[in-house]
């Protein structure tokens, strides 16, 4: 039988081995700095209006770190850095929307006044973002995330209205991207949120509204 103290002590270890695996976990998962964003690219506006489309094939290949660095501007970057705004609107300036990238390598977070990826699991979560099949191997998955704490409008209509409408304005944001890049995309609906809002370490009042897919064209799309 243990007497008080070597229990105390057993205890103690145990504490001290979960803690130690915990911080060796969180140590793991790296702070994605991302280069300035190519804002002088891209074809003229009324072309890629005429390629907009949604795809359901993606190359597996990676996105370049540039590509992603503007494909996260063009959502819903800082567009005017003297009063923090953005390339996408916000009812009453809420910016209520965190947008998740979801990668093979792990899930990140996007500060758009920083310009990095804040790492929020090191698990590829890509297979927990969707039930189409070409979600788990296409190299991004956008989750739209929208924090309900900064939304002030009390009634539940308008509050669900505001935060899809501007959800939406970023979701398109990322079409006009891949349009004018000729890369592929897809915006879905279909997701398991309660899997993957907890997969993300989401708070209560942070609910998933949509989340899209986004790669390369296959070789044999491209023109």
């Amino acid at each position: 039988m243990f007497n008080l103290s070597e229990r105390m002590r057993s205890i103690t270890f145990i504490i001290i081995i979960f803690t130690g695996s915990t911080l060796a976990d969180a140590q793991d998962l790296k702070q994605m700095k991302l280069p300035e964003p190519q804002t002088g690219i891209g074809k003229p506006l009324m072309e890629t209006l005429k390629l907009r489309h949604t795809s359901r094939s993606f190359d597996v290949k990676p996105l370049s770190v540039q590509d992603l660095s503007n494909l996260l501007w063009a959502a819903c970057g800082i567009n005017r850095a003297e009063a923090g705004k953005r390339t996408a609107p916000s009812a009453m300036n809420w910016q209520e929307i965190d947008v998740y990238a979801v990668l093979a390598d792990g899930a990140y977070c996007y500060d758009a006044k920083l310009n990095i990826l804040n790492p929020v699991s090191r698990d590829d979560l890509r297979p927990k973002c969707g039930t189409q099949d070409f979600v788990k191997s296409a190299p991004l998955n956008l989750i739209y995330v929208a924090d309900m704490s900064k939304v002030t409008s009390q009634k539940e209509e308008d509050r669900m209205l505001y935060t899809s409408a501007d959800c939406g304005y970023i979701a398109e944001n990322v079409y006009l991207y891949c349009a004018s890049q000729s890369m592929a995309v897809a915006v879905r609906g279909s997701v398991d949120r309660v899997n993957l809002s907890a997969a993300l370490k989401l708070k209560p009042e942070q609910k998933i509204i949509l989340t899209q897919t986004v790669g390369y064209q296959l070789p044999s799309e491209r023109k």
